[in-house]
C-alpha cells in the first residue's frame, strides 16, 4: 500500500502557514532597530535573541521564511511551467519545435547558475520581483531536460499509438497522456529547483544583489551574521538550520509525492542505498514488454542432417528487467541471444519462432531491417572485449563509428558524445583513452568501451553474452555495477547470458534455465533460487562455488550433443531423480507463481 507523506506534508505546511500568518502574529516589527539591546540573549520578549541591530531574530526568520519560500516557490513553479511544456512539445512533436527546445536549453546551461543569475540582476536591479523570473531562467532548461527525455521515450510506446489512432489531437495527447507519464521526475526535479532556488536566493542576498534591505530573508540574515559570528555565533545557526529544515521537508514532500501517485508497484521499486537516500532521481522504468520470444529454433545443417541445438525456446522481457538466461556450455544460450541479434552463423539459421522488439518483427524481418534495428533497440556485449574490439582503430573512433551509423550527426559530434560515453561507463581520462588502441587499454577497460558502445544509441534491449568471463573478479564486480547502475539510469531491458549462478543472483529479476537447448526451468530468480523445481536447476546450485560450507558438487555426464539427444527427458540420463516416466519428453508447465518446469515431478522436489 502506498502511504500519503504526511509528515513531511505536515512540516511544509507549517513553514508556508507560518510564513502567511507572519503579517498577524504577534511578533515585533522585523524591521525596528533597537541598539541598546545589540547581541542581546533569549529572553521572553525576544525567544531567539537580537541580532547586530536589536531587531528581533525570531520575527526575522518568520518573515524571511515569507520571502524566501515566496521566491523559491514561485521560481521553481514559473521554471516548471515554462520549461516542461518546452521538454514536452519538443520531446513529442520532434523536428523544428526539438531543434528550438535543445538548442535553447543548451545556450542557457552554458552559464552556470550564479554567474547567469548575477547577470540578470545587474541589469534589471535587485529585489525579490527581480528574483523570481531570474531564477525560472536558470531552472527551466532543467524541467525541459527532463521533460523531453521523459516525452521521447513515450512518445513511442503503445498506449501513445493507440490513443493517436482514436483520433485525439496533439495537445490532448501532451496533456493527458504524456504529462502524467513524466509527473515521476519532474516533482523531483521541482524538489531539486526549489531547493537550489533557495540556495542561490541566500548567496545573491548574501552578495547583495538578491533582496533588498531592511526586508528580511534568510540570505540576508546568514549574510549579516558571518560578519558577526565570532560575537553572536548563535544568529547564523538560526537561518542556517531554517533553510536546511525547509529545504529537507520539500525534498522529502516532492518524493514522498511521487512514490505515492507512481504506478509501479511498491514491492518492484529498487531498495539500494542510493534509491533510499536519493529517491527517484531517476525516472522509474516503464514495465511494458520490450522483447516477446515465441517458440525459436535454430537448426544447422550437418552432413547427418540438420540437427536442433536451440529448440522452442520462449521469454518476455520487461523495460528495466534483468533476465538471465543460464546453463552449461553447449545449452544454446549464445545462439539464441545472436538469433535475436541477426548474427546466427552462416551454418545456422532460424527454423521456428517469431521475436518483437518493441512491436517489431525482429526474426523474420528484411536484412535491412534487422541492421537498422541492431546497434540501435537492440545492442550486444559479447564476452571477449580484446577480440571484439578492431586492435588498427582507436576506441574513440570505433564508439563514434557505431553513433553515426544510426544518427544523423557530424563526425566532431560523434567524438565529442564517444567521450562523454567513455566517462559514463567509468573509464579514467577519457579523452587521452579515446585515442588509445585497444592493446593500450586493460580488459576491464576495454570491457567498459564495449558498454559504452553498446548504450551509444540509447537501445531498448542490450544482451549481454557473458561479458565478465575473461575478467578478474574485482573487475567482474566493477562491470556488473557498471551495467546495473545504466539499467536503473536508462530503463534499459537486460538479457544476461552467463553460467555464473552467483552472478545471476546477484542482478537477475528472473532466471530461464536452458539445457540442450530447451527451456526447463523459467521464473523468479530468487523464488528459482530457493526453491528450485527442476533437477537440473537444483543441480546448478549445488556445483556453484561457495565461500563456505560444503564444496561445490559436480554434475554427473555431460550436455548430449544436440545430434544425439536422448529420446525422453534430455537430462534424464544425469538424473538421480529420474522414473520410467522420463523416457517420455515431458511438457514445460505452470507450476504457479508465473513459473515453468520441465520436470514430471517438480512438486516433490
Amino acid at each position: 500500500m502506498r502511504r500519503f507523506p504526511w509528515v513531511s506534508a505536515s512540516a511544509v505546511a507549517f513553514l508556508v502557514i507560518l510564513a502567511l500568518l507572519a503579517p498577524y502574529l504577534a511578533l515585533p516589527d522585523p524591521t525596528r532597530m533597537d541598539l541598546a539591546g545589540r547581541f542581546a540573549a533569549p529572553h521572553a520578549s525576544h525567544l531567539l535573541g537580537q541580532d547586530e541591530y536589536g531587531r528581533d531574530v525570531l520575527s526575522r526568520l518568520v518573515w524571511g521564511a515569507r520571502v524566501s519560500l515566496s521566491v523559491s516557490l514561485g521560481a521553481a513553479l514559473l521554471a516548471a511551467v515554462v520549461g516542461v511544456t518546452l521538454g514536452v512539445i519538443g520531446g513529442y512533436l520532434r523536428g523544428g519545435a526539438e531543434f528550438v527546445t535543445l538548442r535553447l536549453t543548451d545556450i542557457l546551461l552554458c552559464f552556470p547558475p550564479m554567474l547567469l543569475a548575477l547577470l540578470i540582476v545587474t541589469l534589471f536591479g535587485p529585489g525579490a520581483r527581480t528574483l523570481i523570473p531570474v531564477l525560472a531562467i536558470v531552472y527551466a532548461p532543467s524541467f525541459a531536460r527532463v521533460a523531453y527525455a521523459g516525452a521521447l521515450t513515450i512518445r513511442s510506446l503503445d498506449y501513445v499509438t493507440a490513443i493517436e489512432a482514436l483520433g485525439a489531437g496533439r495537445p490532448r495527447i501532451m496533456a493527458r497522456t504524456i504529462l502524467p507519464n513524466i509527473a515521476g521526475p519532474v516533482l523531483v526535479q521541482f524538489s531539486l529547483a526549489v531547493a537550489a532556488s533557495m540556495v542561490l536566493e541566500a548567496g545573491l542576498s548574501f552578495l547583495g544583489l538578491g533582496v533588498t534591505p531592511p526586508a528580511p530573508s534568510w540570505g540576508l540574515m546568514i549574510g549579516a551574521a558571518r560578519a558577526t559570528m565570532s560575537q553572536a555565533p548563535q544568529l547564523l545557526l538560526w537561518p542556517c538550520a531554517a533553510l536546511t529544515a525547509a529545504i529537507l521537508s520539500i525534498n522529502a514532500l516532492c518524493d514522498g509525492l511521487r512514490d505515492y501517485v507512481d504506478p509501479q508497484p511498491a514491492a518492484r521499486r529498487p531498495t539500494r542505498l542510493a534509491d533510499r537516500t536519493a529517491p527517484g532521481l531517476a525516472a522509474p522504468p516503464s514495465r511494458d514488454t520490450v522483447l516477446s520470444l515465441r517458440g525459436l529454433s535454430v537448426a544447422i545443417d550437418t552432413p547427418r542432417g540438420a540437427i536442433q541445438p536451440v529448440r522452442d525456446v520462449s521469454f518476455d522481457i520487461k523495460a528495466g528487467e534483468t533476465l538471465a538466461l543460464v546453463g552449461e556450455s553447449g545449452s544454446g544460450k549464445s545462439l539464441t541471444g545472436l538469433a535475436l541479434m541477426g548474427l546466427l552463423p552462416p551454418a545456422a539459421r532460424v527454423e521456428a519462432g517469431r521475436a518483437w522488439l518493441d512491436g517489431i518483427e525482429v526474426l523474420d524481418s528484411a536484412p535491412d531491417i534487422v541492421r537498422g534495428l541492431r546497434g540501435d533497440r537492440v545492442a550486444m556485449i559479447f564476452q571477449d572485449p580484446m577480440s571484439s574490439l578492431n586492435p588498427v582503430h582507436r576506441v574513440g573512433d570505433q564508439i563514434a563509428e557505431v553513433i553515426l551509423a544510426h544518427r544523423d550527426v557530424g563526425a566532431a559530434d560523434a567524438r565529442s558524445r564517444a567521450v562523454a560515453l567513455l566517462r559514463q561507463v567509468g573509464v579514467p581520462d577519457p579523452p587521452r583513452r579515446a585515442a588509445a588502441y585497444p592493446h593500450e587499454m586493460s580488459g576491464g577497460m576495454c570491457q567498459r568501451v564495449m558498454i559504452g558502445m553498446a548504450v551509444a544509441n540509447g537501445p531498448r534491449l542490450l544482451i549481454a553474452d557473458e561479458p565478465t568471463t575473461a575478467l578478474d573478479v574485482t573487475v567482474q564486480a566493477q562491470v556488473l555495477t557498471l551495467m546495473s547502475d545504466l539499467k536503473r539510469e536508462t530503463g534499459v531491458a537486460l538479457l544476461f547470458i552467463t553460467h555464473n549462478l552467483p552472478v545471476v543472483a546477484e542482478i537477475a529479476d528472473r532466471v530461464v534455465v536452458l539445457y540442450a537447448g530447451q527451456v526447463v526451468e523459467q521464473g523468479d530468480a530468487a523464488e528459482t533460487f530457493a526453491h528450485p523445481r527442476h533437477p537440473y536447476t537444483k543441480a546448478l546450485l549445488g556445483s556453484a562455488p561457495r565461500e563456505e560450507g560444503p564444496p561445490p558438487e559436480g554434475i554427473p555426464g555431460s550436455v548430449p550433443s544436440p545430434g544425439e539427444l536422448p529420446s525422453g527427458c534430455c537430462f534424464a540420463p544425469r538424473c538421480a531423480m529420474r522414473l520410467a516416466a522420463c523416457e517420455r519428453p515431458p511438457p514445460l508447465v505452470e507450476i504457479g507463481g508465473g513459473r515453468t518446469s520441465r520436470c514430471i515431478r517438480w512438486s516433490e522436489m
